[in-house]
């Protein structure tokens, strides 16, 4: 009995193992996966294309689905073994449950981590070293099992493009930190005493950002500066790379020679550049072979084909610099084409045809001639209607304006016969004479400027566009119009904005739409009852450099249907209305740039919106 279990149990575990097997067959092969581990910041432009390089590479093998992590190790900015160890802490407990089968390893930072934390944390993992030089020193770095793809700006390289750039060249002006890393640079001193003997250098890799700017501001004229990349200021400020070298190039008197394809046309003149997204493809296909079974041990280590001489058209002639000195295989960016070379089959095609266009062009300048004639005649009729609708606003303003008048004038003639009354005693009293000819004084110039401002808007001068006060261009129209609100108990109120509004445009006919808003406001609410007789006028500031005018009523709204016939000509819901106040309103606010609209409120009423462009933008 105790067999037959014992059987059973071997019978069981068997079946489990070939079920087993069936269920992965079933799922096919297991998901391959790349690390990329890149000595500085991905949102840095150069290592992002890098990474974009390398994921092209596996989308192009597309032999199977690869995953691709990434990871920043940023040891430029946080350098110091407590950030070390953490990155271990957190890389161990990040890929615990993650199986990496290649390592991409971009930067020699990135190399001397794995060099010294590799085994801790991915011991079985091959790598692919890339973004390295070819430098003893860096080959001390690699693994067992790796393989690398160099790729490297040589000093030589630099020296070829600074004389390119500056043919009697005698100085050269280092900056960036890796001309301090022999692992980046190598033995530079060397290589540039045995390319150019006698070649004066100016080392400013350890000098602090401030110091730099002031030192490449004043270069002799034989001078050219070399820069490498920089992270931080030397005083506790860190940059990327092309913000640092932005910063430079704003003080700098010579031309900038440079070793990144991302920093061209930001500041520098170029040189032999690196290619990140071709560094990054050339890693990112080794890393392909690798996971198609490929032996990293078989692949002997290569440069790359990542780095060309590329230069910025502008900045050549900026400097002077004929394109026959420059190294061979340039490649010269930001051209800007002769009209030949932009438009030559255009240029063709054209001549073909060109009787044809010409007859063409000159029938459009006929038809351009008529319009504008129909333009400006329709503006003159525009203008007469609104010389006439203020006529007809003035009109009926008459009984407000003659009694806002007759208050000064009524006054002046009780103090003339006081003064007359006055003088006709024994001893006329001089100093009470005197006050009461001030007061005189002072209600002829309100008198003077209730007609100057009856005058003013009913002139009919031609337009004149100047910039004006919108604030007060607003509360004029609203004290113009506060006797007839008095008249028929309305309460008008005007909330200029705290800040200053200045427009374009002119002025009498501007108070002219902004009066047309207005006295169809308080229509709106002549006949509510008087607590519910107010309309109010708002200046404001609007997004993208507008004023905004608003005027507002508490009378019963617009009804939706008529919200967008309101302002056509001659529509009207009111008796005695002849529909052309709003309509004018829009044709001037339109001739103005501007735009106009209605709409309800919700506590009930109307609100008329105008926006106009400001005279100068914010």
């Amino acid at each position: 009995m105790r067999m037959i279990t014992g059987l059973s149990r071997i019978l069981i575990v068997c079946l489990f193992a070939t079920l087993s097997r069936e269920c992965i067959a079933a799922d096919g092969p297991r998901q391959r996966s790349i690390l990329v581990l890149e000595e500085a910041d991905f949102r840095s432009p150069f290592y992002s294309e890098i990474f974009a390089g390398i994921r092209a590479a596996a989308k192009q093998n597309g032999k199977s689905d690869t995953v691709i992590y990434g990871e920043s190790l940023d040891l430029a900015r946080f350098p110091g073994p407590d950030y070390e160890e953490s990155l271990v802490g957190h890389l161990k407990t990040k890929y615990a449950l993650r199986s990496i089968d290649v390592i991409v390893s971009i930067g020699v930072a990135s190399a001397k981590f794995l060099q010294k934390r590799k085994q801790d944390i991915w011991p079985a993992a091959p790598v692919v070293y890339g973004f390295v030089p070819d430098l003893p020193e860096t080959r001390a770095l690699f693994l067992p099992d790796t393989t690398a793809v160099f790729a490297r700006v040589r000093p030589t390289h630099l020296l070829t493009a600074a004389r390119a750039i500056v043919p009697d060249l005698t100085r050269v002006v280092l900056v960036g930190d890796a001309w301090k890393n022999p692992l980046v640079y190598g033995h530079w001193k060397q290589d540039f005493a045995a390319a150019m003997p006698g070649l004066e250098v100016t080392d400013l890799s350890d000098a602090v950002l401030r110091d730099v700017r002031k030192q490449v501001a004043s270069l002799p004229a034989r001078s050219a500066i070399l820069t490498s990349a920089m992270y931080s200021d030397g005083e506790g400020t860190y940059y990327s790379p092309a913000s640092a070298l932005a910063r430079i190039a704003e003080s700098a008197n010579r031309p900038i020679i440079m070793t990144s394809d991302t920093f061209l046309g930001r500041s520098g003149v170029g040189g032999f550049l690196l290619l990140p997204e071709i560094i990054g493809r050339e890693a990112g296909e080794v890393a392909m072979r690798i996971l198609d079974g490929e032996a990293p041990s078989r692949i002997a280590p290569f440069g790359g084909d990542n780095v060309k001489p590329i230069f910025d058209w502008r900045q050549l002639q900026r400097w002077n610099v004929d394109q026959a000195n420059l190294p061979p295989g340039s490649e010269v960016r930001f051209r800007e084409p002769s009209f030949w070379e932009q438009y030559y089959w255009h240029s063709t095609i054209v001549a073909s045809v060109v009787l044809v266009q010409g007859l063409m062009i000159a029938i459009l300048l006929r038809e351009r001639r008529l319009r504008f004639l129909a333009q400006v005649e329709a503006r003159q009729r525009m203008s007469e209607l609104a010389h006439m609708n203020r006529r007809a606003t003035a009109g009926e303003m008459t009984a407000s304006i003659a009694h806002e008048l007759n208050q000064p004038l009524a006054a002046i003639l009780i103090n003339a016969e006081t003064a007359q009354h006055v003088l006709q005693g024994p001893a006329p009293d001089l100093g009470e004479v005197r006050d009461i000819l001030d007061h005189i004084r002072r209600d002829d110039q309100r008198a003077a400027e209730i007609i100057d401002r009856l005058r003013s808007f009913l002139k009919r001068d031609p337009t004149e566009r100047r910039e004006i006060d919108l604030n007060a261009t607003v509360a004029e129209v609203f004290r113009f119009l506060s006797v007839q609100a008095m008249t028929h108990d309305v309460e008008l109120a005007a909330e200029a904005s705290s800040s200053a509004i200045r427009v374009k445009g002119d002025k009498v006919q501007l108070q002219q739409a902004i009066l047309n808003l207005v006295v169809n406001g308080m229509d709106a609410v002549a006949h509510l009852p008087d607590d519910r007789r107010r309309v109010v006028g708002r200046t404001s500031l609007a997004d993208g450099n507008l004023a905004l005018v608003s005027i507002a009523d508490t009378g019963d709204g617009i009804l939706a249907e008529k919200v967008t016939e309101i302002f056509k000509p001659f529509f009207t819901t009111k008796a005695q209305g002849m529909g052309i106040g709003l309509s004018i309103a829009h044709t001037i606010v339109e001739a103005h740039g501007g735009r106009i609209w209605a709409e309800n409120t919700p506590s009930g009423g109307a609100v008329f919106h105008v926006s106009l462009p400001l005279a100068a933008p914010r």
